[in-house]
């Protein structure tokens, strides 16, 4: 015998009084802010921009202008949610965010030349890359560099949150973590991507190389005499100019700086600085090769 199905009032209220303890249990800060910033709305408006900065719009199907109009007023729609605090200045932030978003489309040119120099040195750097279209439509390296550049020039500007919602949609989408704060030179290029971390205080020179699943991250965690984390201070590596990195490698500290020209070797941990034109390598390893029993 089969128990009765609740009836459609009785699974109203339960979802009701479920969602109502839901509201109560989140966390107070998520419950006192007035306003939230959409983060599927910041996903999109990290994939329009990255399709005007690359020239797409029109063979998609829309102007670029339309499709930059249409990114810049949700740009600023989400940018007044992370200004606004009360009902009452829902006019002084849209102000302030339609300033900020006027600023940031000054700068776009800015942003698409640096860009294009990524592009063409992933395309000198890498054989596997026939075209650069296909750079721009499938390496994941280059599409959050892209939106790195984007977060980072808000960051600068001052904007909260948005730059670092804009950084984890591309986490999400290509499984590279950049935080916005870090300083990144022109010419970087991100080989393959996937698991990169690159920290908040992190300075990459000119025309450096990364590969997948590279930490740029810290050695550890000062705290003031309360216990409470020290933040502000520079917690990850300096890469200077022309600096190859290859995958897996761990570098960290703040006051690690990897010299100019040097490499650093697969799979190796880096805590301390490294002169200029160095090569860093693990001890050699024997292999054992043995004969499998049939």
């Amino acid at each position: 015998m089969t128990a009765p199905r609740p009836s459609t009032s009785a699974r109203s209220r339960t979802v009701t009084a479920i969602a109502r303890a839901l509201t109560r249990g989140a966390p107070r800060e998520m419950r006192t802010i007035h306003r939230v910033p959409d983060p599927d709305a910041v996903a999109w408006v990290a994939r329009n921009l990255h399709r005007v900065i690359f020239g797409m719009c029109d063979q998609l199907g829309e102007p670029a202008a339309v499709t930059l109009q249409s990114t810049a007023e949700m740009l600023v729609r989400v940018i007044a949610a992370a200004y606004s605090k009360s009902p009452r200045d829902s006019s002084s932030s849209a102000a302030r965010a339609s300033k900020n978003v006027h600023a940031l489309i000054r700068a776009l040119p800015k942003i698409q030349r640096a860009l294009t120099v990524d592009l063409e040195c992933a395309f000198n750097r890498d054989p596997a890359a026939r075209t650069r279209a296909e750079i721009i439509l499938c390496y994941p390296g280059l599409r959050a560099l892209c939106i790195h550049r984007i977060a980072h020039e808000l960051d600068r500007l001052r904007v909260p949150i948005i730059p670092r919602m804009l950084a984890e949609s591309a986490h999400d989408s290509t499984g590279i973590d950049i935080h916005p704060c870090a300083t990144i030179g022109s010419g970087f290029f991100i080989d393959h991507g996937t698991s990169v971390v690159i920290g908040e205080t992190a300075v990459i020179g000119k025309n450096c190389t990364i590969y997948q699943g590279v930490t740029l991250g810290a050695r550890r965690f000062d705290r003031h005499a309360d216990g409470s984390l020290r933040r502000g201070v520079k917690r990850h590596p300096t890469l200077r100019d022309d600096v190859t990195v290859y995958a897996n490698a761990t570098i960290l500290g703040g006051d690690t700086i990897i010299g100019k020209g040097s490499t650093i070797a697969a799979g190796v941990l880096v805590q301390s600085s490294v002169p200029a034109h160095s090569t860093v390598k693990p001890a050699r390893v024997e292999l054992t090769v043995a004969r499998s029993k049939k």
